[in-house]
């Protein structure tokens, strides 16, 4: 028995966490045959591999793949897997293919590049079968033209596998860049997801198979990932618990849309301490929740009766083959009643059709990266009448019925079950007024927090509360900071952002002490905003713990121009005006087009005293930006401080033209135009309002200009609907 083990013997159980070490999963087939046999030929063991001729899966046979005129060719030579393509200077080079990604439906292809940098080739091997439309070569941004210097070009930043793929397709990921010498040193201890990636790491649980009579928990491992008795029962009372979250949030850990705060997850680890994850945010989900973007799962599973009430992945997957634990709707009937749910009373369709399925119904798929076609997990009643009021949201119905409309769907669904059955995920109206500044915005967001819906609903809208402000808001969110889901005291310390300084600074420095790390740097964030001046020793010594962790965090990202302009912006609030320019600077040489980047050190360069600095950052992101209006309204905004009036205006209204939904350009460039002619600025506002009946800027402005040009008819009727929406009604 080896003495250091002894030595942590003598002070209790041991965890795998306390110095455990990774060992590879050929150590593990020794004893676990079958879960390792069932784990080769997986996604998992598949997700990267070394290029050879058993792991690479496309046609290298001197094939070409024309992409808007530019002629990749794939080819071998000396044993090597090569292709022929443009290189970063948009020009033909040759490149040798390092490793494989994926297996199917479709797999990718790397090339190691200076500097420790991998990236990941655009033009992708469609994997599937012939007869599927496979065996050939597509490129994953079809239906765009990406040239060299872009940021989705296969040599751009959103290409690079150290920072946007590696930490979910291998083992033990240490992405170790160094921000000095601008380069990676990236290790691992699989190339694959392997045993460990899940279990954890291992060493312990050896020391354990050699001698069972230790003391230590979990047989060596962080987590014990069979603590139910069977599976899931549907008639049981039981809902989830710190388990299944735990199980579930190892999956999180690459089967989510979110950040990475640094690379130490071990599995038993809280998620949102290593990550974090999106909410149900425009652009990746559609108003009701369901998939737009590319999301993965676990937002969407957050909000299924299914999570409620404790089911977990690996309920319905093979955790080491990952196929479904029965075929098709096999799966679903583990649990739920088989004659119940496909007799025809059920889903009113013929027997055997796509109507008939579970899945086809209540898991509608979106296809992903050109050919990968992927279920929403969030289990959902099939609800076209949604797709009658936002015609932008898809349903299950229409997905199958194409020749129909929405409403033919949602009439039909009406006539057989005498109503719209409305289900769990009932918010999608709150979502779409919020994203939209509907006059009705703050009451369905209301009827959200007072709702049974999913916390990950309630997060989303939590967020919005600071857009609104007033007593009620104000209290409530102060609410939401002691919910127990991270998510919803995080997006409250968002929204409680909005209000004065001296209604938040108590309640967010005391956030400094959340238990998860997602809240607490959001909390460091927001305080590095405000003038501290003198603290006690106590006070000081809490905030550079909570800065030096908020920073580290930002560091860890170093390669990303966000993190540059996170850092920038921290710098500038703490008073170091060197770090912070380096900081902007360095933004702008990783990403020339990050437009953040121009407004945010324009506006340092104000701070700083250098007005003419400023200007021409701004002028430099437009020539090079020209169709972008919030860089247009920035400069205007530059214009308006040096008292240049015509050019401020002409550069307010480009801006408003480019960014026709923008409010706050609307509302800037109206005031700007009623120094000389409020009637103008009247009729931009009517126009603006129209689009955003829930803005109380524009809604006050409206009430004051008619007033000024004496309508005290419109301005009294501007007047009682600026009342209406400061006054925010629970019910």
């Amino acid at each position: 028995m080896k003495k250091n083990l002894l030595m942590l013997l003598l002070s209790g159980p041991l965890f795998a966490g306390n110095n455990a070490t990774y060992i590879g999963d050929k150590t593990c087939s020794a004893c676990h045959t079958k879960e390792v046999h069932e784990w080769q030929g997986s996604d998992h063991a598949n997700a990267m591999m070394v290029a050879d001729e058993n792991s690479v899966k496309a046609d290298f046979n001197n094939t070409t793949f024309d992409y808007h005129g530019i002629i990749s060719t794939f080819y071998r030579k000396e044993g090597k897997f090569m292709v022929r393509t443009d290189g970063p200077d948009g020009k033909l080079h040759d490149y040798e293919i390092a490793y494989t990604f994926g297996i199917y439906p479709l797999q990718q292809y790397m090339i190691k590049f200076p500097g420790g940098r991998i990236q990941v080739l655009d033009p992708t091997w469609d994997n599937r079968s012939r007869e599927e439309g496979g065996q050939r070569w597509y490129h994953i941004h079809a239906d765009e033209n990406v040239t060299a210097g872009d940021v989705l070009h296969w040599t751009g930043p959103n290409m690079n596998w150290n920072y946007m793929c590696a930490d979910c397709h291998s083992t033990d990921l240490k992405k170790n860049y160094d921000e000095k010498s601008r380069s990676y040193h990236t290790t691992w201890s699989s190339i694959n997801v392997s045993c460990e990636a899940c279990h954890g790491p291992a060493s312990i649980h050896l020391d354990w198979t050699q001698n069972q009579e230790l003391n230590i928990s979990n047989k060596g491992f962080p987590l014990s990932l069979k603590y139910k008795a069977g599976k899931w029962d549907i008639n049981s009372t039981s809902h989830r618990t710190t388990l299944t979250d735990k199980e579930i949030e190892v999956c999180a850990k690459c089967h989510s849309r979110r950040s990475q705060l640094d690379d130490d997850f071990t599995p038993g680890d809280k998620f949102s301490d290593h990550y974090l994850a999106v909410l149900l945010d425009e652009g990746l989900y559609f108003p009701d929740g369901k998939i737009e973007d590319e999301v993965y799962v676990y937002d969407s599973f957050l909000q299924s009766k299914m999570y409620a009430k404790g089911v977990t992945c690996t309920d319905c997957h093979n955790p080491h083959t990952l196929k479904r634990r029965a075929a098709g709707d096999r799966v679903c009937f583990q649990c739920h009643s088989e004659k119940r749910y496909t007799a025809t009373s059920h889903h009113k369709h013929k027997e055997g059709s796509s109507g008939s399925s579970c899945v086809s119904c209540h898991m509608p798929a979106r296809t992903y990266m050109g050919v990968d076609s992927r279920n929403d997990h969030s289990f959902r009643i099939p609800r076209p009448d949604i797709s009658v009021e936002m015609k932008e949201v898809p349903n299950a119905c229409n997905l199958c019925h194409t020749d129909k409309t929405a409403k033919w769907a949602a009439d039909a669904v009406k006539k057989w079950y005498g109503k719209i059955p409305v289900g769990k995920q009932n918010f999608s109206h709150a979502l779409q007024a919020l994203r939209t500044n509907a006059q009705d915005a703050p009451k369905t967001l209301y009827a959200v927090l007072t709702s049974n819906a999913p916390d990950i609903a309630k997060a989303t809208v939590t967020a919005y509360l600071g857009n609104y402000p007033s007593k009620q808001t104000y209290t409530t969110t102060l609410q939401m900071l002691r919910r127990s889901d991270a998510k919803v005291r995080r997006a409250a310390l968002q929204a409680l952002e909005a209000f004065p300084p001296k209604l938040r600074m108590k309640q967010t420095f005391e956030m400094l002490q959340d238990p998860i790390k997602i809240v607490r740097i959001e909390a460091a964030r927001q305080l590095s905003t405000f003038p501290l001046g003198k603290v006690d020793s106590d006070t000081a010594r809490i905030l550079e713990k909570a800065f030096d962790e908020y920073e580290k965090t930002l560091l860890f990202t170093a390669e990303r121009p966000e993190s540059q302009l996170s850092l920038g912006v921290f710098y500038s609030n703490r008073k170091m005006p060197g770090k912070a320019e380096k900081a902007y600077k360095e933004a702008l040489r990783l990403q020339p087009q990050f437009v953040p980047g121009y407004i945010n050190y324009s506006n340092f360069l104000l701070q700083q005293g250098k007005n003419r600095e400023a200007f021409d950052i701004l002028k430099k992101g437009l020539a090079l930006l020209p169709k972008m209006g919030v860089l247009h309204h920035a400069l205007g905004l530059w214009y308006v401080r040096n008292k240049e009036s015509g050019k401020a205006l002409e550069e307010l209204r480009k801006a408003l033209e480019l960014s026709p939904d923008n409010a706050r350009f609307a509302y800037v460039y109206a005031v700007a135009l009623a120094e000389n002619d409020p009637k103008k600025a009247i009729e931009v506002l009517e126009k603006a309002y129209k689009r955003h009946r829930g803005d109380q800027q524009i809604v006050s402005a409206l009430r004051y200009y008619y007033k000024q040009t004496g309508d005290t008819e419109k301005s009294k009727l501007y007047e009682e609907k600026l009342k209406a929406l400061q006054k925010v009604s629970v019910r």
